[in-house]
This record gives structure tokens, sequence and C-alpha cells, in this order.
């Protein structure tokens, strides 16, 4: 499996080298930028995994490359690099959309274990999307819809969509039932005995008119077919 991208977006020469030299050295990709204006365009533009952002920034703040994300590429993870004293500063971007944040100065230890969280974690997050195409059927997200080729339409309903959604934003990989539970009904799974994904995947074939729509993965879940 190729290794996740960390953006590093830290105008303090000392600190952003020796953050980018910790997650080298622990198998990450690493892009960096020293400043806000080209943070901001990096974090638009590149292909990356996370962000770790600081706040007090020249040309633009932390806070303005959050927005910015928020609008044009909401979801995306952040890890906010702050300074002890910027207790109302963490809690701005928290309620921003950033995942995390670890306090300045920080341990090797701590940053890679925090970075390791947020990516498991949002490993789970869906990408967006659209519409999905199924044995010659197109499914419209929006719309709540399946068009098949002679013109008639089927109804999803709103979980039947949003699990479908979700496993096509997935695709390439099996999810567990946990992790459909905890995404797509917010439920927690644990000591939970339900058979709701089953039944609602049983219900999303048969709409598709497709059994090998959803692919049952023994041991492992469900996923999108190819």
């Amino acid at each position: 499996m190729e290794a996740p991208t960390i953006l590093v977006v830290e105008d303090d020469s000392g600190i952003r080298q020796g953050v980018v030299d910790a997650l080298t050295f622990a198998g990450y990709t690493v892009l960096s930028e020293p400043d806000g204006e080209a943070g901001r365009r990096t974090a638009l533009r590149a292909s990356y995994q996370l962000l770790l952002l600081d706040l007090v920034l020249p040309g633009c703040s932390g806070f303005d490359i959050l927005a910015a994300l928020k609008k044009e590429r909401a979801g995306q993870p952040v890890i906010i690099l702050s300074a002890r004293g910027e207790e109302a500063d963490r809690v701005k971007g928290l309620k921003m959309g950033a995942d995390d944040y670890v306090v300045k100065p920080f341990s090797v230890r701590e940053l890679l274990a925090r970075v390791d969280a947020v990516l498991r974690r949002t490993t789970e997050r869906p990408a967006a999307v659209n519409g999905h195409a199924v044995n010659g059927a197109e499914v419209d997200f929006s719309r709540r819809e399946v068009r098949f080729p002679n013109g008639e339409r089927q109804e999803l309903s709103d979980r039947e969509a949003e699990l479908l959604r979700y496993l096509v934003a997935q695709a390439g990989r099996a999810v567990p039932r946990e992790e459909l539970l905890r995404q797509v009904w917010g439920i927690d799974p644990k000591n939970i005995e339900t058979r709701t994904v089953d039944m609602h995947v049983a219900h999303l074939r048969q709409k598709l008119r497709c059994e090998a729509a959803v692919v049952t993965v023994r041991g492992k879940g469900y996923m999108i077919s190819d």
C-alpha cells in the first residue's frame, strides 16, 4: 500500500524541518510550505491525506487556509500545530473543521501518535460522490433514484442512497458492517446484534436489479463491485 502523503505548513524553519524529518523517517511522503500563501495554494491543489497546519503564518493565516479548505475541499483531515497560549484559537480551529491539535513544543512520539490516529479515523470519511453506474443503470444520489436504460426509474430511500454512496466512495476495499453502522446509521456497533445492514444491502440489490452490485466479502463486510 502506498504511504500516505502529509502536507506540513509551518513558518518556523526549525520546527518545519523537524516535523518533515520525523514523518519521513516514519515512512510518510511529506510536502512542506513555509508561509500562508504557498501553504494555501498547495493545500488546495496538491494530493495529500493529511495537513499539519500552523495557525500563525505570514501571508495568510491558518484560519484562512481552513476556511478555503471548508469551501473547496470539505472533509480534508487537518491537525493544528498550536502554541501553548492559543487555546481560543485551537477551539476556533476545531470548530472550523480541524480534526485535532498538537501543542508546541511537542515530542515526535506524540506527533506521530496523533497523525496515526487521525489517518486511521479519517480513512472512513467518504469522498463526495454524485452518481454511480451499475449494470447499465445510472444512480443519481441527489435525486435518490436509479434510472434504467429502458426509461424506468426506481426510488431509493434516504438510508439506501447513503449506504450505496458510502460503499461507492470506499470502492476497492471491503467495508465492515461495524463501520457502516457508525458512518451511515450513526450507531455505536459495540455490543449490538443487528441485521439492518444486511437487510438494506438485500434491498439495494433488488432495486438495482443486480445481485452482484454489492459484493459480500466473507468475514470482512461489503464492497461495491467493479
